[in-house]
């Protein structure tokens, strides 16, 4: 185990191999020639660190037509390097000309759910209604919070059937707090964009909350933007 996690932490601590796992948080796959532009390499380089990081089972690559595309093999991957952002020390506090949120850190995806300012909030606001549960730093679902999901237009029996974890506390790294990982926490941004309370950004991971999504939030889940 102790090797494994050597060669893992190897793996992803060189600088190149580093921004490819950071751009790859997008959600998105990205070709090998995407992927060197962003870590200003070489194709021969960027082929290399994706080999590495491909033989250790941290990527996968899809084939479509002539071009090949890199993603996290599973969500897991993402989630440990979002955590891991979390390390960073805190900025220095700033003036108060200055210390509004960046759109970044204020609303952003984590891969494929919710973060940053909002995330946390939307997370914070479920536990206080008591619509999930804290249990020893597992989320759970309520009992009533079951029923509010269903009203909210999301079927948890559903979304349990996919193959992947239901649901977990992810730790922000802007926030240092967590927000809603897992599938439950993919569908309710997939619900918040398909309603238009959110809307993507182009090349960002940055979100932005519509009119309506600031009414919305409100209602919801008591977060005044």
């Amino acid at each position: 185990m102790e090797d494994q996690f050597v060669k893992i932490a190897s793996l992803i601590g060189d600088p190149t191999r580093a921004v490819i796992m950071w751009t790859l948080l997008d959600g998105k796959a990205f070709t090998a020639t995407e992927l060197a532009i962003g870590a200003n390499t070489s194709p021969q380089n960027i082929s290399m660190h994706l080999a590495k990081l491909l033989d250790a089972g941290l990527l996968c690559v899809e084939k479509q037509g002539r071009h090949k595309y890199y993603r996290f093999s599973n969500k897991e991957t993402a989630y440990a390097i979002e955590a891991m952002a979390s390390l960073i020390p805190p900025a220095a506090p700033q003036k108060k000309t200055s210390e509004k949120h960046s759109s970044i850190k204020h609303c952003r995806t984590c891969y494929d759910h919710l973060a940053g300012k909002i995330g946390v909030a939307v997370a914070e606001s479920l536990l206080e209604q008591k619509i999930i549960l804290d249990l020893d730093n597992k989320f759970e679902v309520s009992h009533e919070g079951t029923k509010w999901f269903s009203d909210f237009g999301i079927n948890l029996d559903e979304i349990k059937k996919q193959r992947r974890l239901f649901l977990k506390p992810c730790l922000d790294w802007s926030e240092r707090k967590n927000h809603i990982a897992g599938s439950l926490g993919a569908s309710l941004l997939n619900k918040m964009i398909a309603d238009d309370w959110l809307r993507r950004t182009k090349d960002s991971r940055a979100i932005q909350i519509t009119g309506k999504g600031e009414k919305e939030l409100l209602k919801h889940f008591k977060i005044v933007v």
